[in-house]
């Protein structure tokens, strides 16, 4: 390491241990709608009984506001979004006249389905994550060209999909033939990075609950994405905040899409099993 990335590296360890401030998850319970009591704290699944008993929806580190929102679809801003992929869904596009619903019926027919994703595609032989899955079908089914992995259309059809899994358990399977990109997602999620030599545990295992630079760390989980951000008032992808969360290491960043995010992707799913698919949600 030479001076200038042991300077870097010490700033970064001062500022988040002398900002830190304890304060803990809320203690709150989502009911989305006044209807469906959504599962935000649960037992850690097996494979993280090494490091956590508990794991924690993002919600419950956010402000009475903000988690308000959330409960109240009226209120949600990301569910806008999801009725302009209503649209998308119904609407015949590319080469052979094809919409979405032309093979799925309603969309209540895709419940189930963000609660499985990323997984392993037999055909393809290869773990593929939803925004994969949609942009296979358009392409091959439909004749229509890809969508933007992290653009808006391609967001909102996730949020779309993800609203009608809202309150089923995330249950991503990380065994067999998807268990070595498992174990290359759990390496990069362990690994030290850039000028400040942080990895995504060092915020997200080690100081979940603390304060940082004004705001509140989750454990990072991710069974309420897409994100509907109050900073950038749009639908945030997956791949977005983990290219966003790379860059403040000061480290070069992956592009979405690629192995390494949708390894890390389908570790980091598998984290929050047992947890609410809550998509959309909102954060700051």
């Amino acid at each position: 390491m030479n001076k200038y990335n042991k300077i870097a590296t010490l700033v970064g360890v001062w500022a988040l241990s002398s900002s830190a401030a304890m304060a803990g998850p809320a203690d709150d319970t989502l009911v989305l709608n006044e209807e469906t009591e959504m599962v935000t704290r649960t037992a850690a699944p097996a494979h993280l009984s090494d490091v956590m008993d508990e794991v924690i929806s993002g919600w419950h580190f956010r402000g009475v506001e903000t988690r308000a929102m959330q409960a109240d679809d009226f209120d949600n801003p990301g569910m806008i979004f999801v009725e302009q992929a209503q649209e998308a869904w119904d609407t015949a596009d590319g080469s052979e006249g094809k919409s979405c619903a032309s093979c799925h019926d309603g969309t209540e027919s895709m419940a189930g389905v963000k609660a499985v994703y990323p997984k392993w595609n037999e055909a393809a032989g290869a773990v593929r994550t939803l925004e994969m899955q949609i942009n296979d079908c358009r392409e091959t089914r439909m004749g229509a060209e890809a969508w933007d992995y992290t653009g808006g259309t391609m967001q909102n059809m996730v949020a779309l999909i993800a609203s009608v899994s809202r309150g089923m358990p995330v249950n991503v399977a990380i065994d067999g033939p998807a268990q070595s990109t498992w174990e290359q997602g759990k390496e990069l999620y362990y690994t030290r990075t850039g000028q400040l030599e942080m990895s995504c545990a060092n915020c997200h295992e080690d100081n979940y609950g603390n304060m940082i630079r004004a705001d509140h760390l989750s454990q990072g989980q991710i069974n309420g994405f897409p994100v509907y951000r109050l900073k950038n008032t749009k639908l945030n992808s997956v791949h977005a905040r983990f290219k966003g969360c790379v860059r403040d290491t000061r480290a070069e960043t992956y592009k979405p899409g690629s192995p390494e995010f949708i390894a890390l992707e389908l570790y980091v799913a598998s984290r929050g099993n047992g947890l609410s698919v809550e998509g959309p949600s909102i954060r700051n």
